[in-house]
C-alpha cells in the first residue's frame, strides 16, 4: 500500500466516524452530540497546525549545520557554472 493510499485510508475512516457521530447514528450523551461534536473538524484543524508549529519550531532550535551538504551544494555550482559558461551564458 503506497503512502497515498494509506493517506486516502485514513481520511475516508476518520471521516466516516465523525459522520455516524454526527448523524447522531450512535447514541451519546446529548451535551456530546449537541456541544461536542459540530466542533470537532474545527478542533482537530487547530490541533493539527499547533503540532505543525511545533515540529516547525522543534526543526530549527534542533538544526545542525552540515558542512559536508554545503559543500556538496557549492560543488554541484561550480559545476552548474561551468556548464553555463561553456553554452555561452555569462554567470557572476
Amino acid at each position: 500500500m503506497t503512502h497515498a493510499q494509506q493517506t486516502i485510508s485514513i481520511a475516508l475512516l476518520v471521516s466516516s466516524l465523525y459522520l455516524v457521530l454526527f448523524f447522531e447514528l450512535v447514541p451519546l450523551p446529548t451535551i456530546v452530540q449537541k456541544e461536542i461534536i459540530p466542533v470537532l473538524p474545527i478542533w482537530s484543524l487547530v490541533s493539527f497546525g499547533a503540532w505543525l508549529l511545533f515540529r516547525l519550531g522543534w526543526g530549527m532550535i534542533t538544526f545542525r549545520d552540515t558542512p559536508e551538504a554545503h559543500a556538496e551544494l557549492m560543488a554541484e555550482i561550480q559545476i552548474a557554472r561551468a556548464d553555463l559558461k561553456s553554452k555561452g551564458v555569462d554567470v557572476d
